[in-house]
């Protein structure tokens, strides 16, 4: 199987379509099923051509006689993308393979770019960092403009590339074991019996690195494990679920902190577990069943609305609110390339969630709000007019979470008592 071909047209569909990058892969695969070495390569070239978009089409730019169509732009990337940060393509492959691809009246024109950029020792400089931060940062780093100036604006110049330096990192798969089933120590020991090498993460964690092939792994059909990074990890562990407790995930889609949650109940009790998207409920009830969870109930649901029959009665509450992303760019690149400007009604989205989801608590009771981003106003701003307004809630812990600093997702999560 052509693998480059494949990939520049999934690069090209996903463009026309608005598609995201994990969805286009995914589609692919499955139509394709190639073998372990191409879809190691088909992936890297997919993801990491998205992911250095705004580099590319600097150096694009930079080296081309005139601006390229947008098809012959996206095979630019391709190759560039090849010679650049793929180190085990040799540099002849990525040349001749990307020209023979192009069609006869751009050939040329693409082999000359491809050429011109070896000439240059594979260099292209970005912007001067001193004179124009913004810009050098974009380019650098492959975010957009707007973005990294709204970034500097929060944490500063030197902050902000520390943390979109770690988001160009290939980030670790993390497990969470499900105690259900088996142990920590148990599932470590087949997944070392493979070749893998886990680390620990707390008590019933464990982070793997390198290509993982989650669906793949041992033990996965048995449910002795699903996908969740270490932040959200920490963030059901702080709600501190007991067995014989009443839980409710109020935006609970994939549904891991539910599952989590089912795990520290020992599957005891009762979790519901709602969702705005019918459509992803599926996801829940198939990784409930699959993981041997029967104590879960999965339901359409718009967090904002009145849940009369649970007012006041749930032990525990998880409110992970929709936001912006921003602390998920190292596994989801398009979010690179997100305008804060898109995000800037969320806020007041995630104030309503919190709102309706506090009623649901009963007195003595906790409740988590968390995001996967590392905006402030989607975070600590939010709990804290959350708080000046309901002197019946404490908060028992806030904890922010940033890809350089905890080598996690960026996350933010906070504890509330109802007094």
């Amino acid at each position: 199987m052509n693998v480059r071909k494949i990939a520049w047209e999934t690069l090209r569909r996903g463009a026309r379509a608005g598609q995201y990058s994990n969805l286009a892969v995914d589609a692919v695969l499955k139509q394709y099923q190639p073998q372990a070495a191409d879809r190691a390569f088909l992936t890297a070239l997919i993801y990491g051509t998205v992911e250095r978009k705004l580099t590319l089409d600097y150096w694009i730019n930079t080296l081309a006689d005139r601006p390229p169509d947008d098809e012959t732009r996206t095979l630019l990337r391709l190759g560039l993308y090849q010679l650049a940060f793929l180190d085990r393509v040799p540099d002849h492959a990525a040349v001749n393979e990307t020209v023979a691809l192009a069609p006869k009246r751009t050939a040329g024109f693409v082999n000359a770019v491809l050429r011109s950029f070896l000439r240059r020792g594979k260099r292209i400089d970005p912007p001067d960092r001193n004179s124009d931060p913004v810009e050098y940062l974009a380019v650098a780093y492959s975010v957009l403009p707007v973005l990294c100036r709204r970034l500097a604006d929060t944490f500063g110049v030197e902050r902000t590339e520390q943390i979109l330096r770690a988001c160009g990192e290939k980030p670790p798969v993390c497990l969470r074991v499900n105690t259900l089933k088996t142990t920590a120590e148990a599932l470590a020991e087949v997944l070392r019996g493979e070749g893998y090498d886990p680390e620990p993460i707390g008590e019933t964690g464990l982070r793997l690195r390198g290509n993982v092939p989650v669906v793949a792994l041992p033990k996965f059909k048995e449910g002795w494990f699903f996908v969740q990074d270490e932040a959200s990890q920490r963030c059901v562990r702080a709600l501190e679920a007991r067995p014989g407790m009443s839980v409710i995930d109020v935006c609970a889609c994939p549904g891991s902190k539910s599952f989590g949650a089912a795990a520290d109940l020992q599957n005891r009790g009762e979790i519901r577990a709602f969702d705005l998207h019918r459509s992803k409920l599926s996801l829940v009830e198939n990784g409930a069943a699959r993981l041997g969870i029967t104590i879960l109930t999965a339901a359409e649901r718009d967090a904002r609305e009145p849940l009369p029959a649970w007012e006041g009665r749930a032990d525990r509450v998880i409110c992970d609110v929709p936001c912006s992303g921003y602390g998920v760019i190292a596994k989801k690149p398009e979010l690179r390339y997100k305008d804060p400007a898109a995000c800037a009604g969320l806020p007041a989205i995630q104030a309503e969630i919190l709102e309706r989801s506090a009623t649901l608590l009963r007195r003595g009771g906790k409740l988590t709000y968390s995001t996967c981003t590392i905006l402030p106003e989607e975070n600590g701003d939010v709990v804290d007019a959350f708080l000046a307004d309901h002197p019946s809630f404490s908060e028992m812990e806030r904890v922010a979470l940033f890809p350089d600093a905890d080598k996690t997702d960026g996350f933010f999560y906070a504890v509330l008592r109802r007094n």
